[in-house]
């Protein structure tokens, strides 16, 4: 395993994406426990893109621009609609003692789908992660499933550290709707950020 490949990769996860965004934003609403989860659903999410590296799917995509534009298509919808549930979310942060098995089954599940659309993987594991396994050999699929593993592990670590932070600032909001409704506008500003830059790059 290389140094540029972990370097490379570690600037991936850290640069603030789709995944990233999502998880400050749960932590900041509903705490550390609540960021660690989406966490968690984020580096799940990724479990698709390393399976459709490894199946070949990868090929398949680049030979079909409709299926790429209907993943991009996805993609922006899927942040509008994160975008409009965020801007319209009134509620005031509170801090919940007792955790919600449903509401951690509800952040996993919108987390793998935020990071299961997300552009940012599609390139990491079709472009970048096949330049750091050997073309010939063996031991293909075990390097990938290393690499990728090791990829996973970051994402996770990085991201918790994402949620935790965004919870210990939420403490200091409790009680100030306005300064909490203000936190919620730029992270829906955010997700159409995001979301117009998706659509520009499905139109490339």
């Amino acid at each position: 395993m290389s140094a540029a490949f972990l370097v490379t990769s570690l600037v991936i996860v850290a640069t603030p994406g789709v995944g990233a965004l999502f998880t400050l934003s749960e932590g900041s609403r509903r705490g550390a426990r609540a960021g660690v989860v989406a966490a968690f659903g984020c580096t799940i999410g990724i479990v698709p893109h390393l399976t459709a590296a490894i199946t070949g799917t990868a090929a398949l995509l680049q030979a079909s621009a409709v299926a790429i534009e209907i993943m991009k298509l996805l993609g922006v919808a899927y942040l509008l609609f994160l975008a409009v549930m965020t801007w319209r979310d009134r509620s005031e942060i509170v801090v919940v003692d007792r955790p919600e098995a449903r509401r951690a089954a509800r952040v996993i599940t919108s987390a793998v789908l935020t990071n299961l659309l997300n552009p940012k993987l599609t390139l990491f594991f079709f472009a970048f992660l096949p330049q750091f396994v050997p073309r010939h050999g063996q031991d293909q699929l075990v390097t990938m499933l290393g690499l990728s593993g090791v990829f996973m592990l970051m994402t996770f670590v990085v991201f918790t550290i994402y949620g935790v932070f965004a919870a210990a600032i939420r403490h200091r909001l409790i009680g100030r709707l306005h300064v909490v409704m203000r936190v919620r506008r730029v992270f829906a500003a955010s997700f159409v950020a995001l979301g117009a830059r998706l659509a520009v790059a499905a139109r490339n």
